[in-house]
């Protein structure tokens, strides 16, 4: 279970898995999630391709093995939103 904070929203404190309309898919701990869009703290950002992984296949990786925290703070806008999910309900395989 997440932190408790009334203004923060339900997922505030859990990693989630944030994927773009777009090549990018960041991952990183949720600290507010409005209409706005949302703001990830502790992240870490991928493009398609980047690597040779898709993102389903970096994805998939962060949840066997967790995530470099590379960003401190990313503001991700709701326009750019195409899905949020929670890291720990992904299968590793």
């Amino acid at each position: 279970m997440g932190t408790f904070h009334q203004d923060k929203g339900e997922l505030h404190g859990i990693t989630v898995v944030v994927d773009t309309h777009g090549d990018r898919v960041f991952v990183g701990r949720c600290d507010t999630m409005d209409p706005a869009g949302i703001v990830l703290l502790d992240a870490d950002v991928h493009e398609e391709g980047k690597d040779g992984r898709t993102k389903e296949a970096f994805v998939r990786q962060v949840a066997r093995f967790g995530h470099w925290s590379r960003q401190a703070r990313v503001v991700i806008p709701s326009a750019e939103i195409a899905s949020v999910r929670r890291l720990g309900g992904i299968p590793t395989e």
